[in-house]
């Protein structure tokens, strides 16, 4: 993000900043800053990581024309987050309640009814009938379909966007601003997962052709690899996830969990959750899962993945 000049600035120093980013001492009213660009976000961390006392962020940050309000509560959280267990605390993953209602067979939303269709208490997952109806599969596929790209994975040192061979699909996220529908979509996700609507991704849409997958894998981020860091701060750990299917696929293309000896099969509508995160902020590793390979037809899937706060 550019800062954007006021109308009247002086450009004196009154404390320490990211290099080569100046504390603009302003002189007449303005708006306060309520984000943060990558150069601060980067000399917040170093701050963090030297041990400098909390007040004397909040004030440089305030110097700097931040929102006072803002700048303490980014210093909070970003606290603690680095305070964190750094992936699975010690001893096996403890299971809790699940966050979805795993005893009840209905889940009841503000626009329809979902089915539970089956359910595994260790780890939480379970299968889902009519999460959306196959209008709504169909006007999601259309939405999709002229932005996709070739899917890519975050690198674990390097936290870049990268397309390896492990999967091999196309995918597109959608952004529901001006679309009333994504917007009902993502309402009614939020309300089955039992999770806010604020702490949810973007829906991604993948398109899987003959021959494409995702191997096995997990939607949770290691925090012990560098590269996870910066997403991380976006809203935390990923806890949760529900792969949406948007057509029936004529051969194979099922949802795997290796560790489980699960294996799903699409169907239009029907969805499947998946939790891996508990409160102590151990990863379940048995949330191990996949995508295998189409063998006929295609693959259509809507994926939304939650975070354990606000995602930015």
């Amino acid at each position: 993000m550019q800062f954007a000049q006021p109308a009247a600035w002086s450009r004196e120093f009154r404390t320490t900043a990211p290099e080569g980013a100046p504390v603009w001492v302003y002189f007449v009213a303005m708006n306060k800053y309520t984000r943060m660009s990558e150069e601060w976000e980067r000399w917040l961390d170093a701050s963090l990581e030297k041990g400098c006392r909390t007040q004397d962020i909040v004030a440089a940050m305030v110097a700097a024309n931040y929102d006072a309000g803002y700048a303490e509560r980014t210093v909070q959280e970003r606290q603690a987050q680095r305070a964190q267990p750094a992936g699975a605390a010690a001893g096996p993953y403890r299971y809790g309640t699940p966050t979805i209602g795993h005893h009840n067979n209905l889940i009841a939303t503000s626009d329809r009814m979902v089915r539970v269709a089956m359910r595994i208490e260790q780890p939480v997952v379970a299968v889902l009938d009519d999460v959306f109806s196959a209008e709504e599969c169909d006007a999601v596929v259309a939405l999709a379909r002229a932005r996709l790209q070739p899917s890519a994975t975050l690198s674990p040192t390097t936290g870049e966007n990268q397309v390896k061979d492990h999967r091999t699909s196309l995918g597109a996220f959608l952004d529901d601003a001006d679309e009333p529908l994504l917007r009902r979509l993502n309402r009614r996700i939020a309300e089955v997962m039992n999770q806010p609507v604020s702490h949810g991704e973007a829906l991604h849409v993948l398109h899987y052709g003959v021959g494409a997958e995702y191997k096995p894998h997990h939607d949770y981020f290691d925090p012990a690899n560098p590269g996870f860091a910066a997403t991380l701060r976006r809203g935390g750990q990923r806890v949760a996830t529900l792969i949406i299917y948007l057509n029936d696929v004529e051969e194979s293309g099922d949802t795997i969990f290796p560790k489980l000896g699960l294996s799903i099969v699409p169907r239009k509508g029907s969805a499947v959750y998946f939790e891996y995160v508990n409160e102590a902020g151990q990863l379940d590793e048995a949330s191990l899962h996949g995508g295998a390979p189409v063998t006929r037809g295609e693959k259509w899937v809507a994926t939304k993945w939650v975070r354990q706060g606000v995602f930015k």
